[in-house]
């Protein structure tokens, strides 16, 4: 058997499982961080609730996912996890799940290593979805979670600090409404409302054209050409508000 027989023969195996999305389909990838909670608790001892450091670390990867060699059009981040929103006629890899979520697994986990030289690792997953408004739920989803966690967070840490352990702060917590949580913080001088918008909201990153100024070759004269630049915003809006931001950024 010649080489290429054998490759023809091994190369099913190989691929006999892949998937690819369907043309037209909408793909959103979400990359979570594998235990990160002992890196940032242990390895790393970031400040917690919140870390300005480690949130500019997720922040700069996701910018990194953006300029690797995909059609990303959208990128959300809250905690320790990223949404990507692709170009809808995005062919790389046609399409196909299993190398999207493997390279995009991998930038991710590389470029966040490299800037926190440490070892840091991402899973990824893709949904994909039908139409606009199934976009724009997506994201308001993640939305949602961030304002959920970061409130979650705040009442836990609230509680470790006055010297409950781990399971007690946890179990003072379950059951309680969101009203309750807000007053557990407010009895400790905390306001959730006036905790700073990218913790609660989470963070965006997306393209905006820009006009840069250059030379006519010809003239001489000062001209402007067109370009684009990825943009970040830490104080997104929220609810319908946030949903009709996100509309804006989704492309037919």
């Amino acid at each position: 058997m010649n080489f290429d027989e054998l490759d023809q023969k091994m190369r099913v195996y190989e691929t006999s499982a892949d998937t690819c999305v369907l043309p037209d389909i909408y793909m959103v990838a979400r990359l979570d961080g594998r235990g990160f909670t002992r890196l940032t608790k242990e390895v790393c001892a970031f400040e917690r609730p919140f870390d300005a450091q480690f949130r500019d670390l997720m922040v700069r990867t996701a910018k990194a996912l953006m300029t690797c060699g995909f059609r990303i059009v959208y990128a959300f981040t809250e905690s320790d996890e990223i949404s990507l929103l692709f170009d809808r006629q995005e062919q790389l890899f046609g399409r196909k799940l299993r190398k999207l979520n493997s390279v995009l697994a991998g930038e991710a986990s590389a470029q966040f290593s490299l800037q926190l030289r440490q070892v840091a690792t991402f899973d990824c997953r893709i949904s994909q979805l039908p139409n606009r408004d199934r976009v724009i739920d997506y994201f308001r989803w993640r939305s949602a979670d961030a304002a959920r966690n970061a409130l979650n967070a705040h009442c836990y840490w609230c509680l470790r600090k006055e010297g409950r352990d781990a399971r007690q702060a946890t179990q003072q917590l379950s059951g309680l409404t969101f009203g309750q949580k807000n007053e557990l913080l407010f009895q400790r001088g905390i306001n959730f409302n006036d905790l700073p918008a990218w913790q609660k909201q989470g963070i965006a990153v997306y393209w905006e054209g820009y006009d840069k100024q250059s030379v006519n070759p010809v003239t001489g004269e000062a001209a402007f050409a067109q370009r684009r630049r990825l943009a970040t915003n830490f104080e997104l809006p929220l609810k319908a508000d946030y949903a009709e931001f996100v509309q804006r950024l989704v492309r037919d």
